[in-house]
């Protein structure tokens, strides 16, 4: 499938920078001002003020507030520059944080995903990095990085448990996640790993957490030909640039798919992957099976091996 040939200018750019521009384009246009005209204000050129509209340049705060005065934006705007600036210095740290160990493709998914208002994710081999345990992140980095010390994977490990820190926030998005079942059979650092992980699974598939839909696709479903044997991730945003995108990754790659048509087919296609995949009660009940199943080989391994077997969960 063809990608929209804008699809890498936009994943290459800051989100919240580009946010940040468009409300400032918003705000020159509502002015009636020229791009000439604004960028006096700011000592610049037209093209540099378009840049910066654009989201292509870093803002310097100070032009951003000189032409913030000049527009007279109220108390309620002012704190919404100093959100989006904010993220913007957020969004440089991490890509500087990361710069040595995620590849540029994953660094503007991570950026992506501190700006949408709705993530959701079909993954087909392993549970989702935004819903990891620290253990299970541990197995699957040490099982990539064939040789890594100790050191390399638990900085590897830390970049998927600051990706989880959006959930933290007041504004969190909403979270839809769509598993394949063999997923949860693939025991992944073994039972005792696999039950904390399906642990932390079920709280995000019950009623406690209402902006999170978690839901499983059997194997035994009619269509099984339209499941797509790749993860997908679709993006969709509150406002600016483009109200959504797709994520499509490959072994050493990704595509962003931006092209209306071809995000419209990926939806499509989760849309009935979720129409199609137990509902939540099922869902429950399935993991609650599978963590029994666990459950039941750890407490054997323990007796194998002489030690007490944990609690089994309630």
């Amino acid at each position: 499938m063809s990608v929209g040939s804008s699809s890498a200018s936009i994943a290459g750019r800051g989100v919240a920078a580009r946010l940040l521009g468009e409300r400032l384009r918003r705000l020159r246009c509502d002015a009636q001002l020229s791009l000439a005209d604004a960028a006096t204000l700011i000592r610049g050129s037209s093209s540099k003020l378009s840049r910066l509209e654009r989201g292509e340049s870093p803002p310097k705060e100070n032009d951003v507030w000189d032409l913030v005065r000049h527009y007279g934006l109220d108390a309620e705007g002012q704190d919404e520059i100093h959100e989006l600036l904010s993220q913007v210095r957020d969004e440089s740290k991490r890509r500087k944080k990361y710069s040595d160990l995620t590849p540029d493709f994953v660094r503007r998914l991570i950026a992506l995903e501190g700006q949408a208002k709705r993530i959701c994710v079909y993954e087909t081999h392993v549970v989702p990095g935004l819903l990891q345990t620290k253990n299970y992140a541990r197995v699957l980095v040490g099982l990539a990085l064939e040789g890594a010390d100790y050191v390399d994977v638990s900085r590897h490990v830390q970049v998927r448990r600051d990706r989880q820190a959006l959930f933290d926030r007041p504004r969190r998005p909403e979270l839809i996640v769509i598993i394949d079942e063999s997923v949860l059979r693939r025991p992944i650092g073994g039972p005792e790993v696999m039950c904390e992980q399906l642990r932390h699974l079920r709280k995000f598939a019950g009623e406690d957490a209402p902006d999170v839909h978690f839901r499983i696709l059997p194997f035994e479903h009619e269509n099984v030909g339209f499941a797509p044997s790749f993860p997908i991730t679709h993006l969709q945003f509150a406002d600016g640039g483009p109200a959504e995108l797709v994520y499509v990754e490959q072994m050493e790659s990704a595509d962003y798919v931006t092209t209306p048509e071809h995000v419209r087919r990926y939806r499509k296609v989760l849309d009935e992957l979720m129409a199609t995949s137990l509902s939540r009660e099922d869902t429950l009940d399935h993991l609650d099976r599978r963590l029994a199943h666990y459950e039941e080989r750890a407490a054997s391994r323990s007796a194998e091996f002489g030690e007490v077997p944990a609690p089994r969960s309630a």
